[in-house]
């Protein structure tokens, strides 16, 4: 493939493109047709107010990761990496059970619970992408984790046993260090379109 090329005036243009390109994969915006007071069990407001931080916090990271990686290797053409997508076989994670028009409490918690390991499978395949985006990695492979665990705890205080999906064998082999960093823009970017889904989700439950 060529080597991508960037315009520096429409970097930030093209990282929005790229997460644009994510969103329509997923299919999930509707109109809200379940009140959010109907839902059982009910989840903790601590929960919720703690998982929108978590996930604003990923998604500030995530997208300086992005940044990074188009300042440094030049990755910021939205539709190469779009088939770079396809030829690496970067997984994506549903989350169908969250969308406010089917939303399912204990489906919702579970898909994001797999969501977020899967990801954090995805950002560890991603170790020794550079010595300059290791330290942003590993923050945010952390940021990851611990929502992780916060939604780990979350489901154990409702009774709900989780069922997590095999992620072995689903990752991807980076066989070159340009297949590395391509991955890790991917990563980052179906990652954010992944929270975007959960935000909305959550910010839904918070209301009365």
């Amino acid at each position: 493939m060529a080597q991508l090329t960037t315009q520096s005036p429409m970097k930030l243009m093209a990282l929005q493109l790229l997460l644009w390109h994510s969103a329509l994969w997923t299919g999930q915006e509707a109109a809200l047709l379940v009140p959010a007071s109907s839902l059982t069990p009910p989840l903790s407001r601590s929960f919720l107010l703690k998982s929108l931080e978590q996930v604003r916090k990923i998604q500030a990271k995530g997208s300086a990761l992005q940044e990074q990686l188009c300042d440094l290797y030049k990755l910021c053409h939205p539709e190469e990496l779009a088939l770079l997508g396809h030829s690496l076989g970067i997984p994506r994670a549903p989350l169908s059970s969250c969308s406010q028009q089917a939303l399912q409490l204990t489906g919702c918690l579970s898909q994001l619970q797999d969501g977020l390991l899967l990801y954090q499978g995805l950002l560890q395949a991603l170790v020794g992408i550079s010595p300059e985006l290791a330290p942003a990695l590993d923050m945010l492979q952390m940021d990851v984790s611990n929502f992780a665990t916060t939604v780990q705890q979350q489901m154990e205080d409702l009774g709900v046993t989780p069922v997590l999906q095999p992620t072995q064998g689903t990752m991807p082999t980076f066989t070159s260090a340009f297949q590395r960093r391509a991955g890790g823009v991917l990563a980052a970017s179906y990652l954010q379109s992944f929270l975007e889904q959960a935000y909305r989700a959550l910010r839904y439950l918070t209301q009365p």
